[in-house]
């Protein structure tokens, strides 16, 4: 269950009703008359199994209430209501993505604020002291410290979608990401080798807890394929149970801090292993997440078509 309430203009108010009346999977409507003070106008409050919001919001839009209006759509929690519970028994896809808030949660997780950008710092210093120290613990730290993951998915949204300026806001986002913090790490291994924190010895001492993450090989490719069609879902469904296992299997940030590490000391063996890691993660990912929302897209075209029927049934005279 979602629900969706809509701040719309007084000249708007009546049509954006019948929108919410007419529509499937409606459970209960709530007006406001005289509600909203900006704009001025009513406030509608409609509770609505998922699968029928995208309609909903779609023709919402196209009446032109996000131009003068709002539209929220909010998870309303534990709710307790018989009607509730018929609805969402007859839903052909209780699961059904809601396209404006993946978007919306795109748009917000891959722009490049001061937030993300120390965050991915912090996440490749944290992987620049794990494959000095041979420590598999931070490996698994800094993937999760990492925020990039939404970053690489909204690249296969933007095409689904059809949304360029997200496809532009994602790669600029990565790019710079990624070369801020591996500048910055190198900058911080330089400091410490001088200093003696490390040494030319400690970087050359076998690490096999963490040379996979200069060594790519299909199972990279696998893995991040697997992670970002499981991450997709997640993100895309009612269910968020596993998205920090996602996060924890893609070697991403380990391989930009190993670049970092390397070029500190002049391998450029591990430092073009690393980068190709890196590069067979991202695409991996990107490509998968792409493929697994192109399906989402054509499961949620077959659900607004499962709602026009039923509603075509629902309305047609009984003889």
């Amino acid at each position: 269950m979602l629900t969706v309430r809509v701040s719309a203009p007084a000249a708007l108010a009546d049509q954006a009703e019948a929108i919410l009346r007419d529509g499937p999977s409606l459970v209960t409507l709530t007006r406001e008359r005289g509600a909203s003070l900006e704009p001025v106008g009513d406030v509608l409050v409609a509770l609505l199994e998922r699968d029928a919001v995208n309609d909903i919001v779609r023709s919402l839009t196209e009446l032109g209430i996000p131009h003068e209006g709002c539209i929220l759509i909010q998870d309303p929690g534990t709710w307790v209501s018989a009607r509730a519970l018929e609805v969402e028994r007859k839903s052909p896809d209780a699961d059904n993505v809601v396209w404006p808030e993946v978007v919306e949660q795109a748009y917000e997780q891959s722009r490049i604020t001061g937030m993300f950008l120390a965050f991915m710092i912090m996440a490749t210093l944290l992987a620049a002291v794990a494959v000095i120290t041979n420590s598999p613990i931070l490996v698994i730290g800094a993937m999760v410290l990492g925020p990039e993951f939404m970053a690489v998915i909204a690249l296969g949204l933007a095409l689904v979608r059809r949304q360029p300026t997200l496809l532009r806001q994602a790669i600029r986002t990565l790019i710079v990401g990624f070369a801020v913090s591996i500048v910055a790490t190198m900058a911080f291994v330089a400091v410490a080798r001088w200093v003696g924190l490390v040494s030319h010895d400690d970087f050359y001492s076998p690490r096999p807890n963490v040379a996979f993450i200069y060594s790519p090989n299909w199972w990279s490719l696998l893995v991040a394929v697997i992670a970002a069609a499981a991450g997709v879902l997640a993100i895309t469904s009612s269910r968020s149970t596993g998205i920090i296992g996602v996060f924890i299997s893609v070697t991403t940030i380990p391989a930009s801090g190993n670049v970092a590490v390397a070029a500190v000391f002049g391998d450029w063996q591990q430092v073009g292993g690393s980068a190709a890691q890196l590069g067979i993660n991202i695409a991996g990912m990107a490509v998968a997440g792409w493929l697994t929302l192109e399906i989402r897209q054509v499961m949620s075209t077959r659900v607004s078509r499962a709602l026009a029927r039923r509603e075509r049934r629902r309305r047609s005279p009984r003889r």
